[in-house]
């Protein structure tokens, strides 16, 4: 279908086919490739359930005269029927994606979006068969008949429940484990969910072992992953309540307006190093850090709400580093790779990522409500001091919902026993080793392949987790390199432009602390639509490469157009630059880390070292380096802050594009 496709373009090229034609043909013949694997994909459940009903009687048989050797024969004989069908189930995958790829390919050759076309028209069309591929309807019935009749005959050591009766019993068998977790596969969301939750860059390997899946499964609370969540919601408000205001405090404690730089990164700073520590600490608890970093959060606030009746500077910088010190986004990410199940990971990444952007909308949101001052006291209570009040609150009650409600997922938890060759076919069943259709010599190279270079890491060497930053550092492939770097560039520019946003406004436009909040939430109010339309639309239309490179111009625009030149600085001019420029980040945020989560190495999957702390700390690097930029850039005055600021950033992002198209162009 992409020779077909390659000579459609060629036809219409010289002029000897029209647009309508090569729809409509191109329609009949998709249709007619899904029929045929439809009809397959029921042939082969009409063996299998005749095998099943031939296999229901000799079961029936032994009910009365049972015997050991029949039984174990029996059991075998239904695992072999599981191993079909999870060659079936495999199938049915492939096609997917295969299908979902010929319609890319298609709405990118031709600038069309036949893909929207056509699964609006045939997704619920009666006659149409779409609705096998993708629900893979029928193929329950199966997998229902070889786990009961599994159960059944397994010891029960006189048990008289079925598998419908509650408490559920238990199957540990490795070949419906396999079922399941395949099924699981087959039905994740491609669009806009597996975006959103690609952008959370929680690292997984990309077929966990069914027994992972089972430990998944009793290693979730509910209660305990919407902690998780309100901890990134939380901490994210707690990044940018203090944006608004942060240049007032500075000078109200004698200080230059420029210090906001200082304030706002020293919580930064901190994350840097407790990154790392929380990341180590989740392999032995998730419970301990969370309460850990709650009450630093605690108290690191209270810290910066009182340095304004101290008359203390130090102690308010002292406070943001002790907040960034609580920073468990780590903990966070890694409590949804290793204890949420396959079949909601994707949900979970997700609500981690919508979490963080209404954070980030709320923070400076909140800051514009706290217009007020009174005193209780001796305490003050103003738009400087009340965002860290308001924190020191908020996190000592969620404190309080933590110690009730987190459960501590168990470490310690007994496979099942299974032999090596079923092991090590189930395995390679999961991986797709064995192949379906075509010999490894046949194997075409995915010409879709994000990284491109073919590389490929031993087996036993895949499973190995980085043991240090040195090491998890080697085993970064170039593209993975230039993605890094991408994603130090749109930090350092997306905080020039909020840290700063402050003094700039009120220096040039003389915006009140209202204002400036109003301007940075509508700002994060962006981030879920723009990723909406990302991730359902855009990502179908062009590559990720394309996104990628057209996303890095578009933020260098934005910087550009930012730039005071001769003529006088206008709101217009700096609110649509900003927009240019913060939109354009985070649709290649989105991509960049969707790409990432596709080519970083499996062994960054798991273990301390893994590829997201990495990605944490290229960002909050850059965002220390901002910070201090905008606080020495401040000491050449005001009337040279914006530009100053604004230089490195352009430089970084020229840097970023000529590193994409050289890597690219190497490897495509």
């Amino acid at each position: 279908m992409k020779k077909r496709v390659k000579q459609y373009a060629q036809q219409m090229e010289v002029g000897t086919q029209d647009r309508r034609h090569v729809l409509k043909d191109f329609s009949r013949m998709l249709d007619n490739q899904i029929e045929k694997t439809v009809l397959f994909i029921l042939e082969q459940q009409g063996q299998l359930a005749s095998r099943l009903t031939n296999l229901r009687e000799q079961h029936d048989a032994l009910e009365e005269t049972p015997e050991i050797s029949q039984i174990t024969e029996l059991r075998e004989a239904y695992r072999a029927v599981g191993q079909d069908l999870l060659k079936l189930l495999c199938f049915v995958e492939m096609n997917a994606i295969g299908l979902r790829k010929i319609l890319k390919k298609f709405d990118k050759r031709f600038r069309y979006r036949f893909t929207d076309y056509y699964v609006k028209t045939r997704a619920n069309h009666p006659y149409s068969q779409l609705q096998q591929v993708f629900k893979h309807v029928g193929l329950g019935a199966v997998v229902g008949a070889i786990s009961r009749n599994l159960h059944e005959l397994q010891d029960r050591q006189g048990s008289y429940l079925s598998i419908y009766d509650p408490p559920a019993l238990p199957l540990q068998d490795p070949v419906v484990d396999s079922i399941n977790a395949a099924v699981d596969r087959l039905s994740h969301s491609t669009n806009f969910l597996n975006f959103l939750a690609q952008h959370a860059l929680i690292m997984q390997e990309e077929l966990p072992a069914p027994t992972d899946e089972r430990i998944d499964d009793e290693r979730y609370h509910f209660m305990s992953l919407l902690l998780n969540l309100a901890n990134t919601f939380l901490y994210m408000v707690n990044t940018y309540i203090i944006v608004p205001t942060a240049d007032d405090y500075s000078m109200s404690l004698g200080a230059a307006a420029t210090v906001c730089g200082i304030v706002i990164g020293a919580m930064a700073v901190a994350q840097v190093f407790s990154s790392v520590y929380f990341s180590a600490w989740s392999n032995r608890s998730y419970f301990r850090p969370l309460v850990f970093s709650s009450i630093v959060l605690f108290v690191g606030n209270t810290m910066y709400a009182l340095a304004y009746d101290m008359s203390s500077l130090t102690v308010l910088i002292l406070g943001r580093l002790c907040c960034g010190l609580g920073s468990a986004r780590a903990v966070n990410r890694r409590y949804i790779s290793d204890c949420v199940p396959l079949k909601i990971r994707m949900q979970a990444s997700a609500g981690f990522v919508s979490a963080s952007a209404l954070g980030m909308a709320c923070g400076p949101a909140l800051a514009g409500i706290l217009q007020t001052n009174f005193k209780i006291y001796k305490l003050t209570f103003n738009a400087n001091t009340l965002p860290g009040w308001v924190m020191a609150v908020a996190w000592l009650v969620y404190l309080v919902w933590l110690w009730i409600s987190f459960k501590e997922p168990s470490r310690d938890i007994e496979e099942p026993p299974a032999s090596n060759s079923e092991t090590v076919e189930n395995v390679a069943l999961e991986e797709g080793k064995q192949p379906l259709l075509i010999t490894s010599e046949e194997k075409q190279e995915d010409d879709e392949d994000p990284e491109g270079d073919g590389s490929e890491e031993a087996p036993e060497e895949s499973r190995k987790p980085a043991t240090s930053i040195v090491s998890a550092y080697r085993l970064l492939t170039p593209s993975v390199k230039v993605q890094l770097l991408i994603y130090f560039m749109l930090k350092y520019a997306m905080e020039i432009l909020l840290s700063e946003s402050s003094v700039i406004t009120t220096y040039y436009f003389s915006w009140s602390t209202s204002t400036v909040s109003i301007f940075l939430a509508c700002l994060g109010l962006t981030v879920l639509p723009v990723n909406i339309v990302v991730g359902s639309y855009i990502s179908n239309m062009f590559e990720d490469r394309q996104i990628l490179l057209a996303s890095e111009i578009m933020v260098c625009i934005g910087i550009l157009l930012s730039f005071h030149m001769i003529i006088p600085y206008t709101i217009p001019q700096y609110v649509c630059s900003g927009l240019i420029m913060f939109v354009s980040a985070e649709v290649l945020e989105g991509v960049n880390l969707s790409l990432l989560s596709r080519v970083m190495s499996s062994r960054l999957s798991r273990g301390t070292y893994n590829g997201g702390l990495l990605s944490t700390e290229a960002g909050t690097i850059a965002r220390v380096i901002a910070d201090a930029t905008i606080t020495l850039a401040g000491y050449l005055g005001e009337s040279l802050l914006l530009n100053i600021t604004l230089l490195p950033s352009f430089l970084i992002c020229v840097a970023s594009i000529v590193a994409t198209c050289f890597t690219y162009n190497s490897l495509y």
